[in-house]
Order: C-alpha cells, then structure tokens, then sequence
C-alpha cells in the first residue's frame, strides 16, 4: 500500500478558495492542508496505541472566515512576530507596515500568513505524501512590494510520514537586491492529544539558557538567564504554567543521524510526546500558551522578533540576508514518540 492525497472543497468557506489538501497514510495517518489561509496545515492526526491523536489545535471559528494565526500551523514570513512601531530603515529607505497587533501598534507575523498560496508540487510514493506550495510578495500580495527591501519567494513542503510531519523550506531572493528576512513556525498543539487527560496533565520542555526581555511583546536587547517561570529544560507539567517568552542561547547543536537535533517536545498522552526536531537554521523558541489553556505553542524562529531593527543596532538578532539569486533551506520535523524515548 502506498501514501495518497485527496483533495475536497469545503462549502462553508466564503471568503476564501475551500479547497483542502489531504496527505494520507497506508495506517490511518493524516495532515490537512488549507493553501488559501497561508498554506496552514491546520489537522495533523497519528493513530497509537491510545487511539488517535490529534496533535494540532484547529480554532472552531478556523470556518467559514477564521483568523489564520489561531490554529494549526501558522507560517511567518519575511519576518517573525513583530516589527516595533511597524516601521524600519534599510539602506537608507524607510518602509511602513500596517499596524496590525492587538494594540494597533506594531506589525506582526509578516505577509505569508494571511495570503492565498500556489500548489506547486504534490505526490505520494511507499514512504510518504508530499505538498509543496509557494508564496512570493510580488505574486501573491503586490500589495506589500512597498513595504519590504526586495521581493521574496517561499517555497515550503509538508511531508507525512506514518508517525512524522516534516516542514522543508527553501527561501530564493528573485531580486537584484539583497533579501533581508527571518521564517518562523507558529504550531497550536492541542492539550491533550487524546480523550481521557486533560491539560493540566500534559507536560512541556523546550530548552534554554536565556530569554529576551520584553517590551509590549519586543525584544528590547537584553537576555537574561532563565528564572524558575521560564525554565522548561526539563519536562514540565502545563498545570499552572502560563508563558509568552523568547527562550534563545539554546543548547549547542548536536545532529542526529537525520541532521536535526530536538527543540521541544509535548507530551499530550498517556504514553506519547510530540518531538520537536530542528535543523541548525533555527535559533530562537518562542512558548505561547493561549488563554483559552486547550493548546500551547513552540515556536521555532531563524530570528528573534523585530530583527531587522534589532540588528541594525548591533544587536545580534539572527537577522538572514540573501544576495540576489540566493536561496536558504530548513527542516523541521514534528515527531510522535513514546513517552521516554
């Protein structure tokens, strides 16, 4: 038996083109992809021992006309998080943003997130099921030309394996300028993955030895070591535990046999963790956990928050640049273990 793919339209989309892109395992495993609402792949579901797990937390209002940053897989492009004042200089010109936060403020989570992708490429084989879509400003949101240094192209695939979800990236600057950017994940993991817990008994490690300090959600410089409220470098129960942080100076890159090495991990059952693994692009975890206490977020970043700003001040904030013609590629991969493995 081999991987497969369907596709279907949802009728109480409205606003958007429905279609849904469904990757599928020979065993029951699935991931959902919605390429009209930023390429999110917002279901992800791995059958065990314990039933199936559904690993991503899907907002209800996700339909007809949802937030697209509230559920599954977010993906933040040119830039992760926020850009301060929602403004910058870069080479001597200064570019606006729209003031799009919470606090009508700052701009945040950049263009791709909320913009119609392309299909580009898709396939099933014995060992897994493939989408890749592709995002670039100029194609897809010509309205942001103006408010970025160069045009930029994203083009990512989610790949489903019978007990993995892999997310590889590949950035390419189509411009004669230089592409300065940052990509970062946004995953909504549900709390629990299964019936029969709930989330106080879920558990939480994504290890650090420092956070940024924060100023309205900006990083303003300064790292400090973790304290007893951040400290997540051992498992930790979600019971009481309440985070809005950027953990960085993570610990030293050490590859597995696949080239990646572990970031965070879940453990959202009885008897199995979401692993979190990471390939040496990313350097900056941000840890959300909603309000609403029925998911909780780790967030790989190639960058810190407000980079473009923050590096032109000295800072090293992971801000990448790409000369013309350029391209950066990633992994991440999203794991289903058994609990002590």
């Amino acid at each position: 038996m081999t991987f497969k793919i369907t596709s279907a339209i949802r009728q109480d989309v409205t606003s958007h083109d429905g279609t849904q892109i469904t990757l599928q395992s020979p065993k029951g495993a699935s991931a959902t992809i919605y390429p009209a609402l930023g390429f999110n792949c917002y279901s992800w579901i791995v059958p065990s021992s314990e039933g199936n797990l559904d690993i991503l937390y899907q907002d209800p209002e996700l339909f007809p006309d949802g937030r697209p940053t509230r559920s599954g897989i977010p993906v933040l492009f040119p830039y992760p998080n926020r850009v301060r004042d929602a403004h910058f200089n870069w080479e001597g010109k200064s570019y606006s943003l729209p003031r799009n936060d919470n606090i009508k403020k700052h701009n945040i989570h950049g263009f791709a997130v909320r913009n119609p992708w392309r299909v580009i490429d898709q396939g099933a084989d014995l060992n897994s099921a493939w989408v890749t879509g592709e995002f670039q400003i100029s194609k897809d949101d010509p309205a942001s030309v103006a408010c970025w240094p160069a045009d930029a192209i994203l083009q990512l695939t989610y790949r489903l394996k019978e007990t993995s979800l892999r997310i590889e990236a590949l950035v390419i600057n189509p411009d004669s300028k230089p592409l300065p950017f940052g990509l970062g994940y946004h995953p909504y993991f549900n709390l629990p993955f299964t019936p029969g817990l709930v989330s106080d008994d879920c558990s939480l490690q994504c290890g650090a030895k420092s956070f940024w300090h924060l100023d309205e959600c900006l990083p303003d410089g300064r790292k400090i070591p973790v304290d007893a409220a951040r400290d997540l470098n051992k498992l930790r129960k979600m019971k009481g535990f309440q985070a809005d942080d950027v953990l960085t100076d993570l610990p030293a890159f050490n590859a597995n046999a696949f080239e990646m090495m572990e970031r965070g991990r879940v453990q959202g059952a009885k008897q199995h963790a979401m692993v979190m693994y990471c390939d040496n692009s990313w350097r900056d975890m941000v840890v959300f956990t909603p309000g609403s206490r029925t998911s909780v977020c780790i967030e790989p970043y190639t960058c810190v928050t407000d980079a473009i700003n923050l590096q032109q001040k000295g800072i090293d904030a992971g801000l990448l640049i790409l000369p013309p013609s350029g391209k950066h590629q990633s992994l991440v991969e999203l794991r289903i273990e058994p609990c002590g493995s």
